[in-house]
């Protein structure tokens, strides 16, 4: 086990906290909306766990917004001087790691562009589901760049294969994975539709 401590635990624990907050949810009403036990939430928001991306799919969801929202929101440094010339050197993009999965997601696109683009590694054998609501207020496309993505959009299987891009329509349950023997490394290009 790792001794290097996320960089973005901390924000992703400011960021939950400042949502639920925000809505002037106490933890109880919080753990009841998502589906996420308040003992952690708690841990989360204390940065005391890093939370899956399973668990993020449901506090998100409860605080309608994508999953990318709630991550770039955490990510974002609202103090931070504009890139020069709109470069983001890879260096400098922090990237989060689902601590249940190795599912890896670093933000390409900087907080003020008006859609947002990640970049996704899915290690061989990860599934990770999420819950329709976290896929309300926003269009998203999924582009697989590399490798094999077994992607179910509700009751429907599509096997995406490097090129391939698949629109997602109506919010529903969704599930990605990496059924190969490759990582595959896929991009979320998401625009929000409305505001929550």
């Amino acid at each position: 086990m790792s001794n290097i401590v996320d960089p973005l635990v901390g924000r992703i624990a400011s960021r939950v906290r400042t949502e639920r907050e925000r809505r002037r949810w106490t933890l109880a009403q919080l753990a009841d909306v998502s589906g996420v036990s308040q003992a952690m939430i708690s841990r989360i928001e204390r940065g005391e766990s890093s939370p899956t991306a399973v668990v993020l799919g449901k506090l998100s969801a409860a605080f309608q917004l994508s999953v990318a929202s709630l991550l770039a929101l955490a990510e974002g440094d609202p103090d931070a001087p504009e890139a020069v010339a709109g470069v983001r050197r890879r260096a400098g993009t922090a990237e989060w790691r689902d601590p249940g999965t190795g599912y890896r997601r670093r933000q390409i696109t900087g907080a003020r562009f008006p859609a947002e683009v990640a970049e996704i590694r899915l290690p061989a054998g990860a599934r990770v589901p999420y819950p329709a609501a976290a896929f309300a207020f926003v269009r998203q496309v999924v582009w697989v760049l590399d490798g094999r993505l077994t992607f179910h959009d509700g009751d429907t299987v599509h096997e995406l294969d490097a090129g391939d891009t698949i629109e997602l329509g109506q919010p529903t349950e969704r599930v990605f994975a990496n059924t190969g023997e490759a990582e595959c490394r896929y991009a979320v290009i998401l625009a929000r539709t409305a505001q929550p």
